[in-house]
């Protein structure tokens, strides 16, 4: 939970302090940072841009105490960056994960080391514009039309895809292959995982218009074997343990220096890691 009262900003008549060891870090300070961190609104630009000045403050102050940078007033940012650097180097340690905790993950979430579900799909794209309604209209009806003429004749879909449909696929009777999920336009993908086989019964919409689908198969994603995804496993694992060590080492620097008016919290290892 971060306290840092900087609602003022910006142009705010009166600076809202944070106070890290002997830094303070002002509403121009805040502000100035900002401009390097983007966020959905400002006030969670000004949260990362606040965490962002006091994590790098603790890290200073303990370069400064072990001697790894000078204390004068003017340090440039390459030499409080390769200070930082040098600091972390000496003073973090990241357990490396072994063959065992390795396998272990591996075998308690077999669904993050599966290849992806993937399905044989036939579509018709009936184009129209996302802002023209007449045109959608018309559209839908066609597809309404073409579904009605499937469904009793289900052989005509390759002649119906290539005289109607506006997608490059038409060439090849509205054949788009093996779609895993993302490998097509966001609304149909997301459509498209809750169909069951078959001819969809109407048209599904998307930003290009309306799409007339068959599902002919699918193909559930198997578990890959651990020596394919070993290399994997112990790197997500070796980025947890990072984690978990930078976040420990910023609170015991953060109960040591003492920081006012904000509160680090489990962003502040995503921070120092980004």
């Amino acid at each position: 939970m971060q306290r840092i009262e900087i609602e003022q900003l910006p142009g705010s008549a009166h600076a809202a302090l944070i106070r890290v060891g002997s830094t303070a870090i002002d509403e121009e300070s805040v502000a100035r940072e900002v401009q390097h961190h983007t966020a959905p609104t400002l006030e969670e630009a000004q949260q990362q841009a606040a965490r962002a000045l006091v994590i790098r403050a603790l890290l200073t102050q303990r370069a400064e105490q072990l001697g790894l940078l000078s204390e004068r007033d003017a340090v440039t940012e390459e030499e409080q960056t390769s200070a930082i650097t040098a600091l972390l180097e000496q003073e973090l340690t990241v357990p490396e994960p072994n063959d065992d905790d390795c396998r272990r993950f591996y075998a308690t979430h077999p669904e993050r080391f599966s290849e992806p579900d993937v399905m044989r799909v036939h579509h018709i794209l009936l184009a129209a514009a996302p802002d023209d309604s007449q045109e959608r209209d018309t559209a839908y009806q066609q597809g309404e039309y073409l579904i009605d003429t499937l469904t009793f004749a289900p052989e005509r879909f390759d002649e119906m895809a290539s005289r109607y449909s506006a997608c490059p696929s038409k060439t090849s009777g509205g054949d788009l292959g093996w779609l895993a999920p993302g490998q097509t336009v966001e609304e149909l993908d997301r459509a498209l995982r809750y169909l069951p086989l078959g001819l969809h019964g109407r048209p599904l919409a998307s930003r290009y218009g309306w799409h007339v689908v068959r599902i002919d198969e699918r193909r559930e994603g198997q578990v890959l074997a651990f020596e394919q995804v070993a290399d994997s496993v112990r790197h997500l694992l070796r980025e947890q343990s990072s984690r978990r060590a930078v976040r420990h080492y910023l609170l015991a620097l953060e109960a040591e220096f003492g920081v006012e008016g904000f509160a680090l919290d489990d962003d502040a290892s995503a921070s120092l890691m980004q």
